[in-house]
């Protein structure tokens, strides 16, 4: 099996950070979409990472159908509940995670393309977004050790790539004074093996 990805991708971190909490052993390639060399359109038509490429060749895009997928063939460790409403409440926490990703994502490429051809109101409706989405992460992280209590989740694994994404590419924001319990939790992911071997890099 392999994951298809860059390295500074939150998306493909939270695949990663999943497949190594269950021990699934893959091959990673390195494939940068927007390169003018890469073969990510080969595998997946919308042009994106992560992509998993299954043992049979079929492949599995957009990180949410991966982790899925990998929580389903491996007993090791789940990272998702299997009770309905638990289950949905770590879909909701991966939802906002990306969510922030998302935008954050579009602010970074906004931001690449020449000074006069930006567009601030576009950077402002994203970092609305941004922040309006780490208030409710804290808000809903309250005082609790985990996302959804005591127990480690693939949540917890969304919402850490997320954060790890803004230290490396927006270290302006300080989201760490304004919102000291993701702070708190950010540091202890960073503590798990899982999460300091997949440090984006780039």
């Amino acid at each position: 099996m392999q994951l298809i990805g860059s390295l500074t991708s939150p998306f493909v971190r939270k695949v990663r950070i999943v497949a190594a909490e269950k021990y699934i052993d893959y091959e990673l390639v390195v494939d940068v979409p927007w390169s003018e060399d890469t073969q990510v359109p080969d595998f997946n038509p919308l042009g994106k990472v992560p992509v998993w490429v299954m043992e049979d060749g079929k492949t599995l895009f957009d990180s949410r159908v991966i982790v899925e997928y990998l929580d389903s063939i491996s007993p090791a460790g789940h990272v998702m509940p299997k009770e309905p409403r638990p289950r949905i409440l770590v879909k909701r926490w991966e939802a906002l995670a990306d969510g922030i990703c998302d935008a954050a994502a579009l602010i970074f490429m906004e931001k690449k393309r020449p000074a006069g051809q930006q567009s601030p109101d576009w950077i402002r409706r994203q970092l609305g977004k941004l922040h309006a989405g780490l208030r409710v992460m804290s808000e809903d992280l309250g005082q609790l050790n985990w996302c959804t209590g005591e127990v480690f989740t693939l949540a917890d694994i969304a919402v850490g790539c997320t954060l790890g994404y803004l230290e490396f590419r927006f270290p302006e924001l300080d989201w760490r004074r304004a919102h000291p319990n993701l702070s708190e939790l950010f540091d202890r992911l960073m503590q798990r093996p899982t999460f300091k071997d997949t440090v984006p890099v780039g």
